[in-house]
């Protein structure tokens, strides 16, 4: 790579023009190697779907590096830049290509990060040894399935507890319809006692009277 120390606009545009060539290159060959290993990871259940770390890190500085100095040479030529409508034009094209490398490089990385937290989330925790994918699968739907019954299971008995409190709640219901029956009763028991009662006390006077009538009339009888 040529250093930015260019004194002149020729020097500087002519290392722009390299600079952008070769991170051309690069993020060409950082698109391929992700690419092969979504590949790859589709091929195999049991590799990773990233099988290149380090030269993914290794590839991904480098082209941030080149990208930094891209745009410093930009800045360094607009510096530099003689007046008139076409060099400006040349400047604003140059700006143009850094963004578009610039926005490249951040939509293969964030792919690549993606797929990195997909890979995380399938091997986080460490399999059985012998599981492939599809076995890891299959265990984690039998998981879920468990669960599933689990859950059935409580529910089942929430609904049999629901019921037992309702059939309490309908005996409860009938032992306070009998309580209001009897409580209903009540005064007609109440009443009939009061009328006996007054029957008894009637007879009893009238049995008085008579014998009282009677008493004196032998009195009479007796004294004449």
């Amino acid at each position: 790579m040529s250093s930015v120390g260019g004194s002149t606009w020729e020097d500087v545009r002519k290392q722009a023009r390299l600079l952008e060539n070769e991170i051309d290159v690069k993020l060409v060959g950082f698109s391929k190697l992700f690419m092969s290993s979504a590949t790859s990871g589709l091929s195999s259940e049991n590799v990773p779907l990233i099988n290149s770390e380090d030269m993914f890190d290794t590839l991904s500085m480098e082209i941030q590096q080149l990208l930094n100095k891209l745009s410093a040479i930009n800045d360094r030529m607009a510096d530099l830049a003689p007046s008139g409508s076409a060099t400006l034009h040349t400047i604003k094209r140059h700006r143009e290509i850094l963004m578009d490398y610039q926005q490249e490089f951040q939509k293969t990385s964030a792919r690549v990060g993606a797929r990195r937290e997909r890979e995380a989330l399938l091997h986080g925790a460490p399999p059985a040894a012998g599981l492939s994918r599809r076995d890891q699968f299959s265990k984690e739907a039998n998981h879920l399935h468990s669960s599933h019954i689990l859950v059935d299971e409580q529910i089942n008995i929430a609904m049999e507890a629901r019921e037992h409190l309702t059939s309490q709640r309908q005996a409860f219901k009938r032992m306070q319809t009998r309580f209001n029956d009897i409580t209903n009763r009540f005064p007609m028991l109440n009443s009939l006692f009061y009328r006996i009662n007054a029957r008894k006390r009637r007879d009893s006077l009238i049995i008085g009277l008579v014998v009282a009538v009677c008493t004196f009339l032998l009195l009479l009888y007796a004294f004449h």
